[in-house]
């Protein structure tokens, strides 16, 4: 039988639904629902959302559609590419304020992650306040400007991205990744700096309870921009995203490439 025609045969049985009677309509509708969700079709005919993954208009910014560890297997395999020609000013200043709010990415993500916030100027430059949780070690900690035991880390390190696409790219797109909300967190220090540059083959939070969310983001952000992971990488995402296999992939974000008056070496 033919999708068009189920879907007919489940909408008429919705409507010899006897007067007074509401159980026979539920079920039709019930029925027609599971049609629609096991084509991955919409009532308005297109497909349900999809996550961006070339990394290219400004306006591309990925909707969630599908599960992180469906999304490793869409991921482009290569080697690691050198990392000549790799330096932090390749990805723009740090923390530029490519959204236009005013306040730098570091303090937009404090902002974010933090509690009991309190500001140094009234609102923008985070003076203090308390990551309740930190995804990395499970702990509290606190944050003070100036003595900080807070990093923003960036869930797919900029030297990563470099040896895995990046440095084929404009400086825009470069900025963007560095400042993307959907590639930061706020985390421990200490832990944020043991990872270094590692990829998910060879580093993972110690806090086993986070770790599906770290590999997921960090499919999202290959994904959305584009990058490779190595056959290591990929291996090891798909152990950790196995034990959540239904885990939606993340989504938002700002776009995969900064305005124009950002610019990076």
């Amino acid at each position: 039988m033919s999708l068009l025609h189920r879907i007919r045969t489940a909408s008429s049985l919705r409507t010899r639904t006897l007067p007074g009677t509401r159980r026979g309509g539920a079920v039709a509708a019930a029925g027609l629902a599971a049609l629609l969700a096991l084509t991955g079709c919409t009532p308005g005919g297109g497909k349900g959302g999809g996550t961006g993954e070339d990394g290219g208009p400004a306006s591309s910014v990925p909707t969630a559609g599908g599960t992180a560890l469906h999304a490793v297997g869409t991921l482009t395999v290569k080697g690691r590419a050198p990392k000549t020609g790799y330096a932090r000013a390749r990805f723009g200043t740090a923390w530029a304020d490519t959204d236009g709010n005013h306040c730098g990415t570091r303090d937009d993500i404090l902002k974010r992650d933090l509690t009991e916030v309190r500001f140094t100027d009234g609102h923008c430059k985070v003076a203090s306040g308390t990551l309740k949780k930190d995804p990395y070690t499970g702990r509290a900690v606190q944050y003070e400007r100036g003595r900080s035991k807070v990093d923003i880390d960036h869930l797919v390190a900029l030297s990563d991205a470099w040896q895995k696409g990046a440095q084929q790219w404009p400086g825009r797109k470069r900025v963007a990744l560095a400042n993307d909300p959907l590639n930061l967190i706020a985390a421990d220090s200490s832990a944020n700096r043991q990872k270094g540059d590692g990829d998910a083959a060879t580093w993972l939070p110690a806090n086993k309870a986070y770790r599906c969310d770290y590999v997921a983001h960090q499919v999202a952000v290959k994904k959305k921009y584009g990058l490779w992971v190595t056959q290591g990488e990929k291996d090891a995402m798909t152990r950790v995203l196995g034990g959540c296999p239904k885990l939606k992939l993340p989504a938002g974000g700002g776009p995969t490439e900064a305005p124009e008056r950002f610019a990076a070496k």
